[in-house]
């Protein structure tokens, strides 16, 4: 599995329905688990973005796809990032020449 981290910002169409948010939220969770993934966190943050979403896909295919979903339905623009944990960070740099 691979960890992503996604970062979104509401459109106008999503704050215009942000009553409806909530519900949205649920289902887009219940979208990436049928994809595969696996949902390790969401937050609603202030700041530049609106949501803050960590998880684990089964492919960067999966992740992307699940992201280019949300933005498709117009409530949301995303900034996606593939994150590693320290232990796979430190493998990577005993890599190094």
């Amino acid at each position: 599995m691979i960890r992503s981290i996604l970062l979104m910002k509401l459109t106008d169409q999503g704050i215009k329905d942000i009553k409806n948010a909530p519900q949205r939220i649920e289902q887009g969770i219940k979208t990436f688990e049928a994809m595969g993934g696996k949902m390790l966190g969401f937050y609603v943050v202030t700041g530049e973005y609106d949501y803050v979403v960590i998880g684990e896909a089964p492919s960067d295919e999966a992740c992307m796809a699940f992201a280019l979903g949300l933005g498709s339905r117009g409530n949301v623009r995303t900034t996606t990032l593939k994150a590693f944990t320290k232990e796979e960070f430190a493998e990577l740099v005993k890599k190094l020449p």
